[in-house]
């Protein structure tokens, strides 16, 4: 992988400025669950979050986002 996996949410947003593939989405992802379970979250308390109304998606793009972290959860050592 071309991305290394974040490590803290300013490294998140640091992703930002790259241009979007499906290297950066899958490290985008791994750091987003790395870093809830370096802060003790759920995975049910991540998902919570992923599924939570916002503008950006809509709730079937949110359901379908929350099944890929479900599966990165359970994948990442």
């Amino acid at each position: 992988m071309n991305y290394p996996i974040p490590a803290n949410p300013q490294e998140i947003a640091a992703l930002q400025q790259k241009p979007v593939n499906e290297e950066l989405i899958v490290a985008a992802i791994a750091g987003v669950v790395q870093i809830a379970r370096a802060k003790g979250q759920s995975l049910e308390e991540l998902l919570s979050e992923v599924l939570a109304d916002d503008s950006l998606l809509e709730q079937g793009q949110r359901r379908w986002l929350s099944e890929i972290v479900a599966q990165a959860w359970k994948r990442l050592p």
